[in-house]
């Protein structure tokens, strides 16, 4: 059976050796677990199931019971996410998903409270102490069933207009262990595919399709339920109990809410930690809020 996950670690926990083409190391910060796994080449690839790039995975106490130090911890992502940002030019900031299903509103949540700089200039800047914020834009397209246009063409069409040097996608993401919702964060640099953890393939947003740096960044929220009941039972077959007439269903913690919210509040400080160094990561969100 194939595990459903959009989590590199989970890919890499699959073998029980780090594969050719793969390198993989971890650290302890504090109550965080930073690992880091960089895909190679073609085989780093065919091994994971993943494209060439960097991946960033920290796993946090859980955001359902801990609240504590978010600041911190968002400086500390925000050191992770501007590695792998280039040192200058505007950042569009995307927020993927459906603002109306709880599970899937970590993007646009999260987008709206990352503060939008690329207009704060000139005379302005200046006066306000503001003269050292890095150009930042923030866009959420909806999906595609309220829109009737891929988030991708409307992400293309604003790099087009905009020109960014980098952009970072939000999203909500599938794992495939119940003890990684709602206390991960994967941050990469091979952009983000919308909807495959749910078995919803959308068009990728990448360095392919956008024509510029996309790094995603996101916390699993769900888990395939033939999955569930795999690890419950240790029998494969199980799965088929939970997919009646062959219908997927993916399961959700009951906190969601909490998860959503917390989650959202830690992936905006973490982007303007890395955008913006210079100021406190809680107050340009509350300037954003």
């Amino acid at each position: 059976m194939q595990f459903r996950t959009d989590l590199a670690i989970e890919s890499a926990e699959q073998g029980v050796e780090t594969p050719p083409g793969v390198k993989q190391e971890s650290r302890q910060i504090d109550d965080i677990k930073l690992t880091k796994i960089v895909i190679e080449d073609e085989q780093g690839e065919k091994a994971l199931g993943r494209p060439k790039g960097s991946y960033i995975t920290a796993e946090l106490p859980p955001l359902s019971d801990d609240e504590h130090n978010t600041e911190e911890k968002a400086n500390l992502l925000g050191d992770e996410l501007r590695s792998l940002l280039p040192e200058q030019g505007t950042v569009l900031v995307v927020g993927l998903g459906n603002q109306s299903v709880t599970p899937d509103a970590l993007g646009p949540r999260a987008a709206g409270l990352v503060l939008a700089t690329r207009h704060i200039r000139g005379e302005f800047a200046r006066t306000t102490g503001l003269d050292k914020l890095r150009p930042a834009a923030v866009f959420v397209p909806g999906v595609l069933g309220q829109t009737g246009v891929e988030s991708s063409e409307m992400v293309k069409g604003i790099c087009d207009i905009v020109k960014p040097s980098a952009v970072i996608v939000i999203d909500a993401l599938a794992a495939r262990s119940v003890e990684r919702l709602g206390c991960t964060v994967q941050i990469c640099d091979t952009g983000i595919a919308p909807g495959s953890g749910v078995g919803n393939n959308r068009m990728a947003l990448n360095r392919e399709t956008l024509g510029t740096l996309v790094i995603g960044l996101g916390v699993p929220t769900v888990v395939d339920a033939r999955t569930v009941a795999v690890e419950l039972t240790g029998r494969e077959d199980a799965g088929n109990a939970v997919s009646p007439r062959g219908a997927e269903m993916m399961v959700t913690p009951r906190e969601i809410d909490l998860i959503i919210r917390r989650a959202s509040q830690l992936v905006a400080m973490t982007i303007n930690a890395a955008l913006q160094p210079d100021y406190s990561p809680l107050s340009l969100m509350s300037a954003a809020g």
